[in-house]
This record gives C-alpha cells, sequence and structure tokens, in this order.
C-alpha cells in the first residue's frame, strides 16, 4: 500500500510543480500580447494548470479506466470552484470579483456539464463523445473571449523574454506533467483495488485534490500580486476545461473508454448543483471575502454526502 501511496504522492507532486513551471513559461510568452488578465487566466493559464487533469485524461484511456479520467475531470470542476476558490480569501484576503465574467464562465460550465452527462448516458465514452467535448471548449472559450467585458485591470506588458528558452522549458515541463501523470494513475488503480473503493469516487475526491493543486499555488501567487482577475479566471476557466476538454482530449486522441453510468451521472449532477450555486451567488457579490468563501467550502463538503449517500 505504501509503494501506491508514494507513486501517488510523488507524481502528483511532480505533476504540480512542472505544472506551475510551464504555466509560468507560457504566461511570459503571451504577456506582451495585450490580453486581458482574465481572459489569460481563462484561456493559456487554466489550460496550464489543468495539465494533470489533461495528461490523467489520456493515460487513463489509453488504459481503459473511463472512470479515473471522468472522476478526476468532474472532481475537479466541483473542487476548483468550490475547494480552491473559497480558501483564496482566507490566504489572500478579500479581492473583487467581475461579476459577468463569472457569470458567462459559470453559465458555460453548467451548460457542458449537462451535455457531458448526455454524452455519457450510454456508459461509454466514444471518440465522437470527446470530440464534441474538445469542440465545445473551443467553441465556448471563443464565446466568453467576446462577450467579456474590457479588462478591469492593467494589462501587463512584460516583455516575453528568451523564446527559445521558454519553449524548451515548457516542453521539458510537459513530459514531466505526464511522468507524474502515469505513476498517478497507476498509484490509483492500485489503491482501489487495495481498499475495494470505486475508481469514480476514489479520482472524484482525493485525485482531484491532488490535481487542483497547480490552481491553488498559481492563483494565491497572483491575488499576492494584486491579479485577481488573472486568479478568477483561471479557477473557473479549468473548471470549464476539466468539465469539456480534460474528459473529452483522453478518448478524442488516445482511445475509446467505457464509465460506470451510475456513479458518473451522480457526480455530474452534484457538480452541476455546486457550479451552480456559485455562478448565482458571484452574480451578487462584488468581493469575494471570508463570508462567500465560508459559503464555497460548506457547498464542498456537502459534495461528500451527495455523491456516497
Amino acid at each position: 500500500m505504501w509503494i501506491w501511496l508514494f507513486m501517488v504522492g510523488g507524481g502528483l507532486l511532480i505533476a504540480s510543480v512542472a505544472s506551475r513551471v510551464v504555466v509560468s513559461r507560457v504566461t511570459k510568452l503571451a504577456q506582451g500580447s495585450g490580453i486581458p488578465p482574465f481572459i489569460l487566466g481563462l484561456t493559456i493559464l487554466s489550460i496550464g494548470t489543468d495539465l494533470p487533469e489533461i495528461a490523467n485524461s489520456v493515460v487513463a484511456s489509453l488504459t481503459q479506466h473511463g472512470d479515473m479520467n471522468v472522476g478526476d475531470s468532474i472532481g475537479s470542476t466541483v473542487t476548483q470552484i468550490t475547494l480552491v476558490l473559497g480558501l483564496l480569501p482566507f490566504l489572500c484576503g478579500a479581492f473583487r470579483v467581475g461579476r459577468r465574467h463569472v457569470v458567462l464562465t459559470g453559465l458555460a460550465t453548467v451548460v457542458a456539464l449537462f451535455v457531458g452527462l448526455f454524452v455519457l448516458s450510454d456508459g461509454y465514452l466514444a471518440r465522437s463523445d470527446g470530440v464534441i467535448l474538445v469542440t465545445l471548449w473551443l467553441i465556448g472559450s471563443a464565446v466568453i473571449w467576446k462577450l467579456s467585458p474590457p479588462a478591469s485591470e492593467p494589462v501587463d506588458a512584460v516583455a516575453a523574454g528568451r523564446r527559445s528558452t521558454h519553449v524548451l522549458v515548457t516542453i521539458f515541463g510537459l513530459a514531466a506533467v505526464g511522468a507524474g501523470a502515469v505513476a498517478v494513475v497507476t498509484g490509483f488503480i492500485e489503491l482501489s483495488r487495495l481498499f475495494g473503493l470505486p475508481e469514480y469516487i476514489i479520482t472524484f475526491f482525493a485525485g482531484s485534490i491532488g490535481t487542483s493543486l497547480p490552481e491553488l499555488f498559481v492563483d494565491v501567487t497572483a491575488l499576492r500580486r494584486g491579479t485577481g482577475d488573472l486568479a478568477v479566471g483561471d479557477l473557473f476557466g479549468s473548471s470549464f476545461v476539466d468539465a469539456t476538454l480534460s474528459i473529452g482530449i483522453g478518448p478524442a486522441a488516445a482511445a475509446a473508454t467505457p464509465v460506470t453510468t451510475a456513479l458518473v451521472l451522480r457526480g455530474g449532477l452534484v457538480a452541476v448543483a455546486a457550479v451552480t450555486i456559485v455562478t448565482l451567488l458571484f452574480s451578487r457579490v462584488r468581493k469575494h471575502d471570508w463570508r462567500s468563501g465560508l459559503i464555497l467550502l460548506m457547498i464542498y463538503a456537502a459534495t461528500y454526502p451527495l455523491l456516497l449517500g
């Protein structure tokens, strides 16, 4: 058991650290482009911090563990928008939230979750289903970008620096993320067998916390640098990525997989409820402080009895 726990912990650590390096380099490459901070967080940064989930999707699909792909992705959708976002005001203090930004992305995530529930309802995640979810991510990101209001914070215009170095480090970082994901998937498979737990459950809760660490690390840093839009864009963008690209990339690029229909549908409905409540909450508040943070933590805690009951 300790060997598999070490593999999971070590794999998550490698993937998290490598993701942070990748995010830093990609952000530097994009910083002279004039992209508003929220959109930068929604697109480039969210993909970077979601690399563990994306890598897990591909590896899990190749090894025919569809529950591990969907469980981690849907679990991360919930974890990032409730647990991680709920912890931020306690770690960094209150910060402003762009309501229109949040509502657009939250609505897109809810729609994506319903589409995911529909394509997964037959107990099989086909290549065509994966293509649908990846396409939904592309269309949704483009629509959100087009409809988003102008930047509420100054756009960072830092020079990109030595582009070749950033690209090379990014490539090595991506390879490390993939290696970490292989270790995590292997460890979770063996642990679920040891404890007799469904793969979906163990990845929905334990796996999603581990693969959400890059968001926590990066967004705390962003907030301490005064870029709240970047942090909020990353978290809501990551939840949207998890509901679409992270689930779909594995079957689309690697292999179709079976899933456990009952668990997938229950987890998806829990995610729909959580994202809907959080979106409605932030459509009413302008500043995210300890009170709204406490509500998010309570929503996260409620997912346990809802999914396990």
